[in-house]
């Protein structure tokens, strides 16, 4: 899922939390590191390896965690993260303009392979994508995927949490009708998978039992805001914004699965991955530590406290014992 730095209309809700702290752009700045639990890998020593990514928060943080294990492995990275949109930043790899990048397993079955049903077991998505964008694309998806799914989700104050009873969306029926009221930004409400998809996928029908006036359409910022400000019962949300734990949300299940799974996994030029095998090993160590929590974290710490995101990457794989 595509998410921007610090949306437009945030300020208002967290002014103590943002004062004095800007947020600072990416660049190509690289903090000195040493070696930790990842050691210098032979095989990669001055190896040339492009890394980009997309321009919003969380994957200018994995960028930066890429550009970091490299480095630490011996390799020459080169750091070409904050690339403006999914697009750009995927067709850099496809033409051979850069060489590595995160990429979200249902982006790429969606958007790229243009699969229309998404799988809702995570392990089969990954395993789908992976061989299909190396039939027709040479385009590698490194295993394991992180356990981090930064995908829609429906989020509700800690008030109404207990008022209602809410910790999935099944329990949106628990709300009486007048109070069943959505906070959502215009593409959620527009795309087949977003509101009337999910409505219809717990029992509910837009205009019926969800009147069409309980539906609020405002920027994405603006939803965090209005939810947790109570203008909503349900807001819009994606699961690894750091808004969440900043505005003290709670993310609803989704036990039938509508939701398509975004997982992010390495992906690799083909070419790349055959000269340099030893990839697969050195972001093994890396993925299955990025669970959604911690990536909401990371989020927050840039979103919200204004820290660099290269900074926030370097702690916390400092934290892991990955790097010194």
């Amino acid at each position: 899922m595509r998410r921007g730095l610090l949306a437009a209309g945030l300020a208002p809700v967290l002014p103590l939390l943002l004062a004095g702290c800007g947020l600072k752009p990416a660049s190509a700045f690289l903090p000195h590191i040493e070696p930790g639990s990842i050691r210098p890998v032979p095989d990669l020593k001055d190896a040339t390896i492009r890394v980009t990514s997309k321009e919003f928060t969380e994957q200018i943080i994995l960028g930066k965690i890429a550009v970091l294990a490299l480095t630490a492995a011996g390799a020459n990275a080169v750091d070409h993260t904050n690339v403006q949109g999914s697009v750009t930043a995927r067709k850099s790899i496809t033409s051979g303009d850069n060489d590595l990048a995160w990429e979200y397993t249902g982006t790429g079955w969606i958007t790229y392979l243009g699969q229309e049903n998404p799988i809702p077991d995570p392990q089969k998505q990954f395993e789908a994508v992976r061989d299909l964008d190396m039939k027709r694309n040479h385009v590698a998806w490194l295993a394991p995927p992180a356990p981090l799914n930064n995908t829609y989700a429906m989020a509700v104050t800690t008030a109404n949490q207990k008022r209602f009873g809410l910790t999935d969306l099944s329990d949106m029926a628990k709300v009486p009708t007048g109070q069943r009221t959505y906070c959502v930004d215009p593409e959620f409400f527009a795309r087949n998978d977003g509101l009337r998809g999910m409505l219809q996928a717990y029992g509910l029908s837009y205009g019926s039992s969800v009147p069409a006036g309980n539906v609020r359409q405002m920027s994405s910022g603006v939803v965090y805001s209005a939810t947790s400000s109570g203008k909503c019962t349900f807001g819009e949300v994606f699961t690894t914004d750091g808004r969440i734990q900043a505005l003290h949300l709670h993310v609803l299940g989704d036990s039938k699965h509508f939701f398509p799974n975004y997982n992010p996994a390495i992906t690799v030029r083909e070419t790349v991955l055959r000269a340099h095998p030893e990839l697969t090993g050195l972001f093994a160590k890396i993925s299955p530590r990025l669970t959604t929590g911690v990536m909401r974290n990371l989020n927050s710490k840039v979103d919200v406290n204004g820290d660099d995101p290269v900074l926030v990457a370097r702690d916390w794989m400092r934290e892991q014992g990955l790097i010194k």
